[in-house]
């Protein structure tokens, strides 16, 4: 049982920067794609970054290409997803999740909460 835990969330105004982070426990994530998700109030949860097991593919949701970067650090099984140029309309939970790449997710994070100021 794999569990991730994310953190770096927090409120910035717009055009700001934040870097969020997942780090697993339970299992090593170089056994899985890894993804970003994110729920505003009111929506569904739509993917916002995928990055295979090796790291040699990335997918990126077409709002945030050119603003945010996913890494993954699978000696320190933890993977970022670098966040510039934040909008107001990028405020959501954030999740990150372990599974299949652009697939089912097998395991998912608590989320948290990236609050973007106009």
């Amino acid at each position: 049982q794999v569990q991730l835990v994310e953190s770096g969330g927090g409120l910035v105004q717009a055009g700001g920067s934040l870097r969020l982070s997942c780090a697993a426990s339970g299992g090593t994530i170089s056994s899985y794609a890894m993804s970003w998700f994110r729920q505003a109030p009111g929506k569904e949860r739509n993917l916002v970054a995928a990055m295979s097991r090796s790291g040699s593919s990335t997918y990126y949701t077409d709002s945030v290409k050119g603003r945010f970067t996913m890494s993954r650090d699978n000696a320190k099984n933890t993977v970022y997803l670098q966040m510039n140029n934040l909008k107001p309309e990028d405020t959501a939970v954030y999740y990150c999740a372990a599974g299949n790449m652009l697939g089912g997710m097998n395991y998912w994070g608590q989320g948290t909460q990236v609050t973007v100021s106009s």
